[in-house]
């Protein structure tokens, strides 16, 4: 059996007395203790929390016609962005089917820099590998970088107390000097909150948590696990690879269309989502708000008042920031905003309101 990985933060974790989970084939923290997953949600939504997610994917592509090559790949259109800017998007499959969500820095036209999710990391490479033509070279760099998060209210704060930059337009970065290391930030994060995502080289992700902990200690500033990420993200409606999107879940059925450059030339698996999206989807990504006290979870089955099946849950949690469950299912495209249904609960049939989400209103990217 392979032990998994760990964190260049992981005696941090450990010192700190975090409940620890494979995450990805990574230890990683899920909550610290004091107060766990409710309280590390509650400081990112009202002030600011700091997260360790060095288990995500890195990979570079380099050489002349990169950005075209990788944007003849992927979904969404880098001809969008330019230098100093970041992207969403996602390398299907020819069947439409997504291998995985990724963000890609572009640093110029021959220097892309990826960050996918950790387990799909290995595959996209080796696709992207497979498919570059002489010239462009595409490396794993998986554990040659640190991805640390600060998000909240309170980030830029945080972050320009280190005498790094702020104020950036969204999804776009910098490429920045800490006390003599390299350190790429970027406003970008999977909280909805205002915040920062640190690239930093692996050997300096300990001196820079820590002080990132200690420049957040006066806005009561937490470390974060990922269990708190998670609710954070599902309260915001953003898909997690493996259960709202996968290779079975494609980007029309997920309702991320949005990242896709339909007008492209080409990218991996446009065939069959253009022939989905006209044809419409047989199924639909929709968010969920339960009116009766319980916690939906995946798979948990949606039905209409009648008990008919209508779909199921993709993900669901308890939102701390409302008080109830929410979830997002994939569901039949015949329900719309507003309808009732209901979902199975461990048996227990509980009452649910179709809502588009965000179910939480934040500071995000005008801001």
């Amino acid at each position: 059996m392979t032990e998994n990985k760990l964190s260049p933060l992981d005696e941090r974790h450990r010192a700190l007395g975090a409940k620890m989970a494979d995450f990805g084939g990574w230890d990683m923290p899920i909550e610290y203790p004091g107060g766990g997953v409710v309280r590390e949600h509650t400081a990112v939504r009202e002030r600011v929390g700091i997260f360790d997610v060095s288990h995500l994917g890195k990979a570079t592509v380099k050489g002349a016609g990169a950005l075209d090559f990788v944007n003849s790949c992927l979904t969404n259109d880098l001809r969008k962005i330019g230098p100093g800017q970041a992207q969403y998007t996602m390398c299907c499959d020819e069947s439409g089917g997504v291998v995985d969500d990724l963000i890609v820095y572009v640093k110029a036209e021959d220097d892309l820099f990826l960050i996918p999710n950790a387990t799909n990391t290995a595959e996209v490479v080796r696709r992207l590998k497979e498919a570059a033509p002489e010239g462009i070279e595409v490396a794993d760099a998986h554990e040659e970088y640190a991805v640390l998060a600060v998000q909240g209210p309170k980030s830029d704060e945080v972050v320009s107390a280190l005498a790094l930059p702020v104020d950036h337009d969204y999804m776009s970065f910098d490429e920045a000097d800490w006390q003599g290391r390299p350190v790429t930030v970027c406003r970008t994060g999977y909280t909805g909150e205002r915040g920062y995502e640190l690239v930093c080289r692996w050997d300096d992700a300990l001196a820079l948590w820590d002080a990132l902990v200690e420049a957040a200690a006066p806005y009561e500033g937490l470390p974060c696990g990922l269990g708190a990420r998670d609710t954070l993200r599902t309260e915001m409606g953003y898909p997690l690879h493996g259960q709202d999107l996968s290779l079975d879940i494609t980007p029309v059925q997920a309702r991320s269309g949005w990242a896709v450059g339909w007008k492209k030339d080409a990218f991996w698996g446009k065939d069959a989502l253009t022939k989905e999206k006209a044809e419409g989807p047989r199924r639909i990504s929709r968010g969920l708000k339960l009116t009766g006290r319980g916690i939906p979870r995946a798979h948990c089955i949606v039905r209409d008042a009648e008990g008919a099946e209508l779909g199921e849950v993709t993900s669901g949690t308890f939102s701390p920031t409302l008080g109830m469950g929410v979830a997002l299912a994939l569901v039949s495209p015949m329900l719309a905003e507003g309808d009732q249904v209901v979902v199975d609960v461990r048996g227990r049939m509980l009452e649910a309101v179709v809502t588009k989400p965000p179910f939480v209103e934040v500071q995000t990217r005008s801001s």
